[in-house]
């Protein structure tokens, strides 16, 4: 099948393409002779009825940033006369990607959005996990001052972080004699207009904190990230040190017991976060680890996404070029 494929996603000269999952994807796409088209999300327009959006045609090309893509111009695009279009943006997760997943709801499913646009709506990272409270470390959602000081008496060291955040923006360990936790309160209240999550410290972390790739509720490879001295973060971005790491049987107990709540919401490409024995976040807005585990000698996982976008759009019996 040649399925014509749009990718919604932060603009494409600013990603990084050994480390990009998106770009990733849209290489398999086009390894498989699908046309790829991207567009950024603020071009997003619904006009009677339509779900428009200035989408450009790319080609790329696996080499470095400047290197990797030529593009045409953009030109208004009806984004219903795609097969596939790609939820891939970074979040935040604020009001304007609630509202592209309004938008791009009209269009689903006969346009195959991934992930389905209705349940990354209602299922942001740090919200779905909540399901999971016996698989989670203590946790505290709220803003409310006496309830945060109450939660570290009594877990003692704890992690403070904003709920709709990413890639460890915003990401504070408080230890329990810690005299600056009001003030980081009063700047998270003005930061921010939701609860803030605080969560138990879990000192295993420093084992690392480890990525598990899920495809239609299956785990398919693990990426561990050990934080680098002196940082409680284990993001890649801030230092951590990736290494391919197989799952344990704890792990896949984890993954075992989550995976009908995916499949139910039609969550196709899924990464979650465990650290030691606890799960502590689902990322369904732009999962990414892909090329890295590839990098590490792990499988290869673009294709497998595209199997199983092209199993749904098979089983749909959509009519596509031969």
């Amino acid at each position: 099948m040649t399925l014509r494929v749009a990718v919604q996603m932060d603009p494409i000269e600013a990603i990084d393409p050994p480390g990009d999952s998106s770009f990733a994807l849209m290489l398999e796409a086009q390894e498989r002779g699908h046309s790829v088209s991207y567009y950024t999300p603020d071009t997003l327009a619904l006009q009677d009825g339509a779900v428009l959006a200035s989408v450009a045609n790319v080609q790329l090309f696996d080499r470095p940033r400047g290197a990797h893509f030529t593009k045409s111009e953009p030109e208004a695009a009806d984004l219903s006369e795609f097969d596939v279009v790609l939820l891939r943006q970074d979040p935040p997760f604020d009001m304007n990607y609630i509202t592209s997943t309004h938008l791009l709801e009209r269009i689903h499913p006969k346009t195959l959005v991934v992930n389905n646009p209705a349940s990354v709506r209602n299922a942001p990272e740090k919200i779905l996990v909540t399901e999971f409270a016996h698989l989670m470390p203590p946790t505290l959602i709220t803003r409310d001052r006496g309830r945060i000081h109450q939660f570290r008496h009594q877990h003692g060291d704890i992690i403070l972080k904003p709920l709709y955040g990413n890639g460890g923006a915003g990401v504070f360990m408080v230890t329990v004699d810690d005299q600056n936790l009001t003030a980081l309160i009063e700047m998270f209240e003005q930061s921010f207009v939701e609860p803030f999550m605080i969560q138990k410290y879990l000192p295993a972390v420093r084992q690392g904190d480890k990525r598990i790739i899920i495809i239609d509720g299956e785990p398919v490879a693990a990426l561990n990230r050990v934080p680098a001295r002196g940082e409680a973060r284990s993001n890649l971005h801030v230092g951590g040190r990736p290494e391919l790491s197989d799952l344990n049987a704890r792990e896949r107990e984890i993954c075992a017991a989550i995976a009908p709540a995916l499949r139910a919401r039609d969550l196709i490409f899924v990464g979650i976060d465990v650290i030691g024995d606890y799960l502590t976040e689902i990322n369904v807005t732009s999962p990414t680890g892909i090329r890295e585990i590839a990098r590490f000698g792990g499988p290869l996982i673009a294709p497998m996404i595209w199997d199983a976008i092209e199993r749904r759009l098979g089983s749909a019996g959509p009519e596509l070029s031969p």
